[in-house]
């Protein structure tokens, strides 16, 4: 039995040619709304490290507060809580939280490093 008499497959191949063609209409979409360079005044400045991990530990800050709020709504029995949202909450802040004392860690050392080249 060849793949060419088989309908099953030939559907599947159909279905995720229509995704592709849909993917790439929607990707096409997003690319003709998004503002040229000239549209928004001229090329943007690069971000600076600083700002990148003010982000990064404003981003984890804010899951933290998060997954403490859906803790204390869940202890006080609110039914709109679930405590799968809450385990969720809790271990994303979990894992952001670890990323960025090993973003730490590896600073530290390089810094360490650095300092301890010989001049």
């Amino acid at each position: 039995m060849s793949i060419e008499n088989r309908t099953d497959i030939q559907n599947v191949l159909s279905q995720m040619r229509a995704m592709k063609l849909q993917s790439q209409a929607q990707a096409e979409m997003i690319r003709q709304d998004q503002p040229s360079v000239t549209e928004v005044g001229g090329p943007q400045k690069p971000t600076s490290f600083s700002d990148l991990m003010v982000n990064a530990l404003d981003s984890v800050n804010e899951l933290q507060q998060e997954s403490g709020r859906l803790s204390t709504a869940l202890e006080r029995g609110d039914e709109s809580v679930s405590l799968t949202q809450t385990m969720i909450a809790s271990q994303k802040a979990s894992v952001a939280f670890q990323a960025v004392s090993e973003v730490r860690n590896k600073l530290v050392n390089a810094y360490e490093t650095i300092m301890n080249m010989p001049v």
